[in-house]
């Protein structure tokens, strides 16, 4: 009926169109604060100097920037329903909580010194962070102020860290142990701060939720702990001057794989046995990894080589080389799967590939230092998986 008379009446339209319009305002008010997000496929890009680029996946352009202060965000995360985004900035030391919709800081969680990864599970924030002179959680939060030192910056000198090899390394592990932060979401409360081990990088969790692992630069181990208490439950030891950065559970949760960036290579760990089973070769210096949301390959972002690299989801047999920017460390599919999005920090841009052939389809620019992205509907990638 209502087709007929939009055919056929034009003195009653407006009265039609008023009509469908309170329908839809009603369908997006029961939809909740994630309906805009879920309308236009998202990608969030925390770029250090710039804020957090918003990216329009239907039309690949910047549509917006977030800015956050001169904060220096890097590591980030959505919440369930894409409506709050959650970034760790260095300079500030503490998590903004951004509305996704207004762009409006709306909340910030002081957690320490140098804040960097991000992952958001089950109504909990995972942040680590470095604790120094002048960071640490609030006093009353468990082991919070230590004064113990901090780490240097990574980006400190921008100009002159082209010239030194391994510029980009946190490389210096004889600093205070990293910490992980749990952050509860709904007090926006630092509610435990756990002793990892030295530059702690990736987080990861176990098929079932009940562990968290985390990569040691430092100390070339993985930390594994009880992802709710932060007991420790064991140490993965890798081989020595690894750097151990990316972590990913194959979809099938048997296994972990781990990227070693300073030996170029990846390692696949068991999942129950924690036993090294294989040892690829890589590019050099390795960092995001990723499966395939079909899980038939693996992405690895081989930094030094401006390449990501795709092996086998199963037997780790090298596929492709796909030539990216400068220092892309971190990337992610679209919800569709059909493109690939890898930050590259020193292109101060985000290279779009065609997710199955690996051919370029565009750059977006206006994004310097991009360090991490993500996707809202939610897809896979270095940082976040579904």
């Amino acid at each position: 009926m209502l087709e007929t008379r939009f055919r056929n009446a034009t003195r009653g339209r407006p009265l039609v169109l008023a009509g469908i319009a309170a329908v839809v305002l009603a369908a997006m008010a029961a939809t909740g604060p994630g309906w805009a997000q879920a309308a236009v496929p998202t990608a969030y890009v925390t770029s250090e100097k710039a804020g957090v680029g918003v990216i329009d996946l239907d039309q690949m352009t910047l549509s917006r920037t977030f800015p956050v202060g001169a904060a220096g965000p890097r590591g980030l995360s959505l919440n369930a329903d894409g409506s709050r985004l959650l970034v760790a900035n260095k300079n500030t030391g503490d998590l903004a909580v951004i509305d996704t919709a207004s762009g409006d800081v709306v909340q910030r969680v002081k957690i320490g010194k140098n804040p960097e990864f991000v992952r958001v599970h089950k109504g909990y924030a995972y942040v680590t962070y470095e604790p120094g002179e002048e960071g640490g959680p609030p006093a009353t939060q468990p082991q919070a102020g230590k004064q113990t030192g901090q780490r240097p910056d990574k980006h400190a000198n921008e100009a002159g860290e082209a010239s030194k090899p391994h510029a980009d390394d946190d490389d210096d592990a004889n600093k205070p142990p990293a910490e992980i932060a749990l952050v509860d979401m709904k007090t926006w409360r630092v509610v435990r701060s756990v002793t990892s081990g030295h530059e702690t990088e990736g987080i990861e969790f176990s098929r079932d939720g009940k562990n968290m692992l985390v990569t040691n630069e430092g100390d070339d181990t993985v930390s594994v702990y009880h992802a709710r208490t932060g007991a420790p439950v064991r140490t993965v030891k890798l081989a020595p001057g690894g750097r151990p950065r990316g972590i990913r559970l194959s979809p099938d949760g048997k296994q972990y794989v781990v990227t070693l960036e300073s030996l170029s290579k990846l390692v696949v760990i068991d999942a129950h046995t924690f036993k090294v089973l294989k040892t690829v070769d890589t590019k050099l210096g390795p960092y995001g990894v990723a499966y395939s949301p079909d899980g038939k390959r693996l992405f690895v972002a081989a930094a030094r080589e401006q390449t990501v690299q795709v092996f086998d989801g199963h037997s780790y047999e090298h596929l492709a080389d796909v030539p990216v920017g400068q220092r892309c460390w971190h990337f992610s599919f679209t919800p569709d799967g059909a493109k690939l999005l890898v930050a590259c920090g020193r292109s101060d841009a985000v290279y779009v590939l065609d997710a199955r052939s690996y051919q370029p389809i565009t750059q977006i620019g206006q994004l310097p230092l991009a360090w991490g992205i993500v996707t809202y509907p939610p897809g896979d990638g270095s940082i976040e998986s579904r």
